[in-house]
């Protein structure tokens, strides 16, 4: 009977009824139609059905009773597979912020999984970052690394994306997220212990240039800890061509002649070379010649004095042009006036 007139809407009745067998259940639901939504959350929790918190919850979400949706929910949320469904019901309705502070609440329970910690991290993510790194720094063992990784970076959370890629081992994501992303996610004393954990041995001749770029005053530091990793040769080549660089930018030519001077003095002969070229027009042939004599690199330098010599010819060769037009100009015979007699014949 009491079934009948919950179908038929006699709601009032159909209370009694169920008051009177102790149907838990379906006095819950009767009551959240009467808008009783107190007494539905009691019955609730006699009935201790999922199916029936489910129901309630949704019911007060409806009725904007938070705080009583939210004390059915922690009874929900235990449950992984009931999960998506309550957070659906939330965010369909654009209760963003009384989904957020109902599982914020449920972190604390005895059942809280690693569901809750990850669609919570993700939440925060999208809805108020700033508290998103905190979260992570307590709870990161409890959350779903990967699921989080990609929320956080579709945030553009730098900073918590290179937390949880060194938490996660991936070393190599995380130095580069640092580099690509310095302002937000850069921070030295960090940037030092996970670029000697990568696998890509060529990420630290990149840290090389990402410091000389944006910490050069940092830069020794950084060659402190990365020596064990680093082929010396190559680092020291490294630092040429960039010494090499700077000095062509410079537009200083005495500048230019002392790293020259330099390369010979520590014995780099192919540094030595490739400077000719890449400082080319600052630097003084005589004072080439000389260097290169002195310490018997004149046939490593000749391709070099080869091509002044054709700049040279090459200017000669236009003033000599120039010279000879003028000469031309010169011997041009001027056409003789006409005379005319006082007949006006010529």
């Amino acid at each position: 009977v009491g079934d009948r007139c919950y179908e038929k809407g006699m709601y009032e009745a159909a209370k009694l009824l169920y008051s009177n067998v102790s149907n838990f259940a379906r006095l819950a639901s009767t009551l959240v139609h009467l808008g009783e939504y107190q007494a539905a959350v009691d019955n609730s929790r006699k009935a201790s059905s999922t199916r029936t918190w489910k129901e309630v919850c949704f019911a007060c979400v409806d009725g904007q009773e938070f705080h009583l949706a939210q004390l059915c929910g922690l009874h929900i949320v235990i449950h992984a597979d009931e999960l998506e469904e309550l957070m659906c019901y939330y965010q369909d309705r654009g209760y963003f912020e009384e989904l957020i502070l109902m599982l914020e609440a449920a972190l604390g329970l005895e059942r809280a999984h690693m569901g809750m910690f990850t669609e919570l991290a993700i939440l925060y993510s999208k809805f108020k970052p700033q508290k998103t790194l905190e979260h992570l720094e307590l709870f990161w063992s409890r959350v779903n690394i990967p699921k989080v990784l990609r929320a956080a970076e579709q945030a553009h959370l730098w900073a918590e994306l290179v937390f949880l890629y060194d938490k996660y081992e991936e070393y190599d994501n995380a130095v580069l997220t640092m580099m690509s992303h310095p302002t937000e996610a850069w921070k030295e004393g960090q940037f030092k212990d996970i670029i000697t954990k990568v696998a890509n041995v060529e990420l630290c001749y990149r840290a090389l240039q990402f410091y000389l770029d944006y910490k050069p005053l940092l830069i020794n530091d950084l060659l402190l800890v990365l020596s064990p990793r680093l082929d010396h040769t190559r680092t020291v080549s490294f630092f040429s061509k960039d010494a090499m660089q700077h000095a062509a930018e410079s537009r200083d030519a005495e500048l230019t002649q002392k790293l020259l001077q330099w390369f010979l003095e520590e014995g780099k002969r192919e540094c030595f070379a490739a400077s000719l070229f890449t400082c080319y027009d600052l630097l003084r042939p005589d004072v080439v010649l000389e260097l290169a004599w002195r310490h018997n690199l004149v046939d490593l330098a000749m391709p070099y004095f080869i091509q002044v010599m054709r700049e040279y010819l090459s200017k000669v060769d236009r003033l000599d042009a120039l010279d000879s037009l003028h000469k031309q100009e010169e011997h041009v015979t001027e056409p003789a006036p006409l005379m005319f007699d006082f007949d006006g014949h010529e």
